[in-house]
């Protein structure tokens, strides 16, 4: 008897149990989705196949726009003309007893906007000056002025966000959504991620990382320069037509270990061989921009060939429009401490928006005007919040910055059945704390995954003994936010 039929046939229970967790996973995936179909008629797994959520969604697809280093909510969205009559005064001790902070000791001066701002829109939202473009759709924005996180350094918070947890290890959010949902499109990943400024994010790959969910589920990250996906290209000397031939040889070999051995994770395999070469062609042509028209370039900023968010965000909309269900933009610079004047919260932070607020206003508008706002969530915010005070490094500075600050901040979403025209929660009249409808991380991620058609207590995947999910064991639906 060979060794493969050998270990096949005389597994002892606690082998039999150790190896199938990925087997038996499987099958409570597809009893969580009956109405699925998880592999085509040929017999072929597609790990991506579309599948149905708890309930009807009202949104089916999602836009996540992270500004990396954690934008000052206070000089954007979150207006105190109190702080600003009280700008140079020493901060009131009892809202430092018990604190820590990243750069800042000893007391603090409070520190008030040098921004100007006016109410927009027909709601009457309060906006800096800084970002003129989204005044223009005000009204389409839901936003949450009571969030709050566990985290005050941005690896560890930027994780908490994405994962549920500061540590790293565990799924995205965006993978947790593809594993759900899977992918409209059979060329396309269903989860892509776009990075502009030069920058990984603070929780690195981590950030956009399968974790203990299948890899198929991972974000794929492409470029708007060189080859659109690494690793994608036929190699020197391998023409489509040979590589095609290479593939059909493997997938013979996985064909045969599948039926020796029976593992799941070989035909996922198999599954991602053919996406890859599908998307050889496919990718190519959606990271075009160059196709669009000179109304619309000039509408987002965008140029083709350029590495930035603005031509990242009109590579969210024809991704989208492409059948990707989940598109995560990161753009570094976000980290507003005043150390140099790019980090200031004056001219520093004008010079920024500028590469911002104009594109993200055209993504919206974009959406809405070719009918699929309505059922895209576009999500927009950083992993935490910044002080009411000078940050301690900078104090007798001529440059204003704001150090790291967890207890409250400003968040946004559009679109995807969210109340549009909305702002929910307060804070204090500094800024300090909630005062009003506190919404944590958790909350949040629950409230996506609910926009999405998902429990998010029972979106889960049972990995060394115990079931996992985005919100690990917290989370509630913020309803006020529903539309």
């Amino acid at each position: 008897m060979s060794p493969i039929h050998d270990s096949l046939w005389n597994p002892t229970r606690r082998y039999f149990l150790q190896q199938s967790g990925i087997g038996l996973g499987a099958a409570a995936l597809s009893s969580l989705f009956p109405g699925s179909a998880a592999a085509k008629a040929d017999g072929e797994v597609n790990p991506l196949a579309v599948r149905d959520p708890h309930f009807t969604p009202k949104a089916k697809r999602v836009i996540y726009l992270h500004m990396t280093g954690s934008p000052p909510n206070l000089d954007l969205f979150d207006y105190k003309p109190e702080l600003v009559r009280r700008n140079g005064e020493d901060c009131p001790q009892s809202f430092l007893e018990g604190k820590r902070f990243a750069f800042t000791t000893g007391v603090p001066t409070l520190l008030g906007t040098p921004q100007k701002f006016k109410q927009v829109g027909e709601a009457g939202t309060w906006m800096s000056e800084a970002i003129p473009h989204l005044h223009e759709v005000a009204d389409e924005m839901c936003l949450i002025h009571s969030m709050t996180t566990d985290q005050f350094n941005h690896a560890p918070a930027e994780l908490l966000l994405y994962t549920g947890s500061a540590q790293s290890g565990r799924p995205s959010m965006g993978s947790w959504i593809t594993y759900g949902l899977g992918s409209e499109s059979e060329n396309l990943p269903g989860f892509v991620v776009l990075i502009s400024s030069g920058v990984q994010p603070n929780g690195g790959n981590k950030s956009f990382g399968s974790g203990f969910l299948p890899s198929v589920f991972q974000g794929v990250q492409c470029r708007s320069q060189g080859d659109p996906v690494l690793f994608v290209s036929n190699p020197d000397g391998m023409d489509r037509n040979v590589r095609r031939m290479s593939l059909d040889a493997l997938r013979d070999l996985n064909e045969l270990q599948a039926e020796r051995l029976g593992h799941p994770e070989t035909q996922t395999r198999i599954a991602q061989y053919e996406l890859a070469f599908r998307m050889q062609v496919s990718v190519p042509e959606v990271m075009d921009i160059g196709s669009e028209t000179k109304e619309t370039l000039e509408a987002y900023g965008a140029e083709p060939g350029a590495s930035s968010l603005a031509n990242n965000c009109l590579l969210a909309r024809r991704l989208v429009e492409s059948g990707v269900r989940f598109v995560q933009l990161f753009d570094w610079g976000w980290d507003y401490h005043g150390t140099s004047a790019g980090s200031g919260i004056g001219d520093g932070l004008k010079d920024k928006c500028k590469t911002m607020d104009k594109p993200v206003a055209a993504l919206i508008k974009d959406l809405k005007q070719r009918g699929l706002l309505e059922d895209t969530l576009v999500v927009w915010g950083g992993e935490f919040g910044r002080t009411p005070f000078r940050e301690g490094r900078t104090a007798k500075s001529t440059i204003l910055g704001r150090d790291h600050y967890p207890d409250c901040y400003t968040m946004w979403m559009a679109g995807g059945g969210v109340k549009p025209g909305y702002n929910h929660g307060q804070t204090d009249e500094l800024g300090f704390g909630v005062t009003e409808n506190k919404v944590h991380i958790h909350d949040f991620q629950a409230t996506i995954l609910h926009l999405l058609g998902f429990n998010h207590e029972r979106l889960t995947y049972r990995f060394q003994g115990r079931d996992y999910r985005l919100t690990d064991v917290h989370g509630h639906v913020v309803k006020d936010v529903l539309a």
